[in-house]
Parts: C-alpha cells; structure tokens; sequence
C-alpha cells in the first residue's frame, strides 16, 4: 500500500482537500491513497503575518495551494519564481538539494512534498538571518 501515513495527536486538526478533520481522544494513523489529495497539518501552518522571510513566503504560497485558497496553475509560477530567488541565496548542497526536491514537486504538482521540502529550509533560514543581526 502507498500513500501518505498520517499520525495525528489527539484533537490534532489536519485540512484534506479544504474541509478541517480533527482527530478524537487517541492518537491515530490513517492512510490517505488519493494521488495529489491536498493535506495540511493546521499545527504546521504558517499564519499570514508569520510569512516575513523568503522562505517562508514560498511556502506561505504552497500552503495556499494546499488550502484550495489559491490556483495551482498561478501559484505554480509564483512558487518556481521564489525558488529561484531562493536558490541566489542559499548556496551549500543541503540548501540547493531542497530546493531541486521542491522545484521538481512544484513541477510535478504535487505542492505537499514541495511545502515540506520548502519548510526543512526555515531554521537555516533563522540561523542565516539571526547571524547578520548587530
């Protein structure tokens, strides 16, 4: 069987194609086999006044796509852009290795692999900004 497992917490909510799912009393893990079903855990959600940094405003937009908030085709071009802008910053091989899994995903339409390679970029992204603070 493929697909993508999910664990949730209890009273973990989880987006699956724009309705909110909340998970009961217990932990649980189910499967979810639909190709390209849009999936967002709402605890990793980035909120809109959160999106103050690069990366985090591509995946503010892959998020969206996530959420049915916004249109594949133009958040497609959107995110392809960002990624490229992206790419002129973060130079070592971990960096441009993510970036080339989320190119490849944006490409490929399948926005949830993209988010996450996207959002594994966030802590070198605070640790990059936080030593050019004075």
């Amino acid at each position: 069987m493929t697909g993508l497992v999910l664990k949730l917490t209890p009273r973990e909510r989880v987006l699956v194609n724009g309705a909110v799912i909340e998970n009961g009393d217990r932990r649980s893990k189910f499967s979810i086999l639909t190709p390209n079903a849009n999936i967002l855990r709402l605890r990793d959600a980035i909120r809109p006044e959160d999106a103050a940094t690069p990366v985090k405003r591509v995946c503010y937009i892959a998020q969206l796509v996530l959420s049915g908030d916004v249109d594949s085709g133009d958040a497609q071009k959107q995110l392809l852009s960002g990624i490229e802008q992206l790419s002129q910053a973060l130079w070592d091989d971990d960096s441009r290795s993510k970036l080339a899994i989320a190119t490849t995903a944006v490409r490929n339409t399948d926005f949830y692999r993209a988010l996450k390679a996207l959002r594994s970029l966030i802590p070198r992204e605070e640790r990059l900004m936080a030593s050019r603070l004075p």
